[in-house]
């Protein structure tokens, strides 16, 4: 059986509350499926099929989700690639970035890289697909657009410029059937070896300003950013300019 069109979901995150939710770039994807192939979008999850928030994918109008049934340890790629080139799909849809997990981003072009497909980037809206072509319009700053015409099987990550997914519905979302499998669980060696904890912003140093008076502070306050003590460094060589760098980075507190 030959499956034209697949999206990829995964489980999301509250900002806020913290508590899992449909992650919202991949609910785009699915808007953009369900626009582009109707009831003959197939939508797949590699995890746990019993996490409730999948079934926030289904009240959108979905019929049935596919899981491969896997631990959080485990990698999903190869299964993920498996079942692809098994089932002769033609077009994988997915989010740009997990907001659970590694969120690295990677999926989608390891996956494409290993199935041999190009991959497009930043998909605002698939326009049509005829004679195993698809017209693509990519987005791109500014709110401008690129038109692609990509030869099918190809993967696409959706832009947050794509239409934002329809409301889930309560009564789809408990009457439609999540299809688990079992696959051979592979070890995700990143997970296994290393330590992985949140990403946290670097602080920002304030410079300190010393003013007697209210309007001196408010001067200061509304002044633009003076520049640094910066330096030019022009006919040296690479040992001279890299010893250059790796001085100011010192001092910056940058690398110790």
């Amino acid at each position: 059986m030959t499956i034209p069109t697949v999206v990829l979901v995964s489980i999301g995150i509250h900002p806020a509350s913290q508590r899992p939710r449909r992650a919202e770039q991949d609910a785009r994807a699915v808007e953009m499926g369900l626009q582009l192939a109707g009831d003959d979008l197939h939508v797949l999850h590699a995890g746990n099929p019993h996490e409730p928030a999948l079934r926030a994918y289904l009240g959108m109008g979905l019929a049935q989700l596919q899981v491969l049934e896997q631990p959080p340890q485990a990698d999903a790629v190869p299964v993920l690639r498996d079942y692809l080139r098994e089932a002769g799909v033609q077009l994988v849809l997915t989010g740009n970035q997990a907001e659970t997990g590694e969120g690295s981003g990677m999926l989608p072009y390891l996956l494409a890289e290993q199935l041999g497909w190009p991959l497009v980037a930043g998909v605002a809206q698939i326009e049509s697909v005829h004679d195993g072509v698809a017209s693509v319009l990519q987005a791109l700053p500014r709110g401008q657009r690129r038109r692609l015409h990509v030869r099918l099987p190809f993967m696409a990550t959706v832009d947050n410029a794509a239409p934002t997914g329809r409301q889930s519905a309560y009564g789809p979302a408990m009457r439609g059937e999540i299809d688990a499998q079992d696959v051979e669980v592979v070890d995700d060696q990143l997970s296994t070896a290393a330590t992985l904890s949140p990403a946290k912003p670097r602080p920002k140093r304030l410079k300190v300003i010393k003013a007697k008076s209210g309007a001196d502070r408010m001067k200061a306050a509304t002044a633009k950013a003076a520049g640094g003590s910066g330096r030019v460094l022009s006919g040296v060589s690479a040992e001279e300019g890299a010893q250059a760098i790796l001085t100011l980075l010192i001092e910056e507190g940058v690398v110790r």
